[in-house]
């Protein structure tokens, strides 16, 4: 490994730390895409629209494979023989506490997806069955839409998540490796990685991340320009976005440059306290026993109908919702794992395989059913009842639709307030931590760097975000997320591999070295059992040499007896 060490070492300018072979590619594809975005906004939302029908027709196999593996890989390591393996050495000590860990993670992978999806995903199934007739029992109507949303929203998508999150943090901390994606590789390309090959898999992670968080920002500030014009009258406008673009950029790259334990951690704590009471508000002045009930409900269900759905593709229809939304969310989700899964292998050290697997794939997918039963069981329930509101808004704009949700309740300004607070703090805390991931790649892994660095990423997934937007709106930026995720799914079928191949080694190595010492302690508690005795066998003699040299004495020696008693 360092034979070719040096060729991955950043390169300081003068005022940046960077890997050039990284950092200038990946500007140079960037620039040429939001340029092309801005310069040809018509033909730029065809080519994203032809390149995505493209990858779903022909790759979405790949996705609906790969994801599906991960779930049975995450699982293998946790309750198998490797999951008492601890991240950093069997003496490592987790840097931050549960909930702190907790609440960065989840902050971190979720976005602003569950709230925005939360209302929006299961009325668009409710009036679009996917697979039933749209004239079938509303119940089981409704009971599919919410299963759909725990699919595209639940475990799938934290499995992709824990792959790269715990390779990257078992070769960081355990291999001592630098916090790049490309170390992942190391067990199957050896010091290969140093050179053209680990450059192309950083640039494709840290391209696949940037689109990643871009989408997410547009979807975000859509949502809260929104959010705006239906509280207070504010017409929505591109203009006005790239306004909350600038905005929420800005109140990011103070946070990232503050680092993890202040302002990413803080913004991740808030995340998370807010959610939390708008949950709260919710389950007590909504159904509460129709969403304590509906969450036991909708589990069984999705459990029951998991393989089924995991694997359908409706290759035997003429709909392309699968390639539209289940493959989307499955690109989504991967692009963005080259930085959630960064940031959680970051703040992961001193967990065990099984504790980290349980905190990333299993924990997050919980709280986001119970979200989306809450938001979603609630929607369901007036469907059924006949309250069509939501269908409108979600037709019209989905952005609408968390708000007018929100009018079901009293003090309806209040939700809506902290609905948009939820916004804005989920989409800051992913761009924070997104740009300390991408800054922490494109300088050959490198945690300390200058914070013009950091605020140049910060700055372009906003770039990119209302680049996107010109160019083609909503549908622009789903198809990217389904393009720029293709490769990266790949490279996460060949990490899973390589991690199983690094830990067997390093499991059988440890296991090895605990038989010679258990040897060598069974050798030395011999060779001291055969001192001992050997000791016990030399006192013995001596005292029989003694107890026969004093029974020669007494009996050469005269008698002093003279008969008498």
């Amino acid at each position: 490994m360092s034979a070719k060490k040096t060729s991955s070492t950043p390169q300081k300018t003068s005022r940046f730390v960077v890997h050039k072979p990284v950092f200038i590619p990946t500007l140079i594809i960037i620039v040429v895409s939001v340029t092309l975005a801005l310069l040809f906004h018509k033909e730029s939302e065809v080519v994203f629209a032809r390149m995505q029908d493209f990858v779903s027709e022909k790759g979405g196999w790949i996705y609906t494979l790969s994801v599906n593996s991960f779930i049975l890989f995450c699982l293998y390591l946790a309750f198998g023989k490797y999951g008492d393996v601890r991240i950093g050495g069997p003496d490592a000590k987790p840097e931050f506490k549960g909930i702190a860990w907790f609440a960065m993670l989840f902050s971190a992978g979720i976005g602003n997806g569950l709230v925005l999806f939360s209302i929006a995903d299961p009325v668009r199934d409710f009036i679009d069955p996917p697979r039933l007739a749209p004239d079938a029992d509303p119940s089981l109507i409704a009971q599919e839409a919410i299963n759909f949303s725990f699919l595209h929203h639940g475990i799938h998508g934290w499995a992709i998540y824990s792959v790269i999150g715990l390779a990257l943090a078992y070769f960081t901390y355990n291999r001592k490796m630098p916090l790049t994606i490309r170390s992942v590789f190391y067990p199957i390309l050896g010091d290969r990685i140093y050179s053209w090959m680990g450059d192309a898999i950083d640039v494709v992670a840290v391209v696949a991340t940037l689109f990643g968080l871009a989408t997410t920002l547009g979807f975000g500030v859509g949502q809260i320009n929104a959010g705006m014009s239906h509280v207070f009258g504010i017409p929505s406008s591109l203009l006005f976005q790239y306004g909350i673009i600038l905005a929420i950029t800005g109140i990011a790259t103070i946070s990232v440059v503050s680092g993890v334990n202040k302002g990413v951690k803080f913004l991740s704590e808030l995340n998370i306290g807010i959610a939390v009471v708008l949950f709260l508000l919710v389950l007590f002045l909504g159904p509460t026993a129709f969403i304590l009930k509906g969450y036991i409900q909708n589990i069984g269900s999705y459990l029951h109908n998991f393989v089924d759905m995991a694997t359908w593709s409706g290759n035997y229809g003429e709909s392309n919702w699968h390639n539209n939304v289940t493959l989307m969310y499955w690109g989504w989700w991967a692009s963005w794992s080259p930085f959630v899964g960064t940031f959680i292998a970051r703040v992961s050290r001193g967990r065990t395989i099984k504790q980290f697997v349980l905190g990333v794939l299993l924990l997050p997918a919980l709280v986001t059913f119970l979200w989306f039963s809450a938001f979603g069981g609630t929607t369901m329930q007036g469907l059924i009842g006949g309250d069509y509101a939501l269908v409108d808004a979600v037709k019209e704009n989905i952005s609408t639709a968390l708000f007018v949700f929100f009018e079901k309740f009293p003090f309806a300004i209040i939700f809506k307030i902290l609905g948009m607070l939820l916004i804005c703090s989920f989409i800051i805390t992913s761009a924070d931590s997104g740009a300390l991931v991408v800054d922490s790649i494109t300088s050959g892994g490198q945690r300390r760097t200058p914070a013009i660095q950091r605020v140049l990423w910060a700055s372009l997934s906003g770039i990119i975000a209302a680049a996107l937007l010109t160019g083609g709106g909503l549908n622009t930026l789903q198809a990217a997320v389904t393009i720029s995720g293709m490769p990266f799914a790949i490279l996460l079928v060949v990490m899973c591999i390589s991690l199983l191949i690094g830990i067997r080694e390093d499991y059988t190595m440890e296991q090895r070295r605990a038989k010679m010492k258990q040897t060598e302690s069974y050798k030395a508690s011999i060779t001291k059992i055969m001192r001992e005795e050997d000791a016990v066998t030399t006192a013995k003699e001596n005292n029989a040499e003694l107890s026969n040299g004093t029974a020669v004495e007494s009996d050469t020696t005269p008698s002093t007896d003279n008969g008498h008693k």
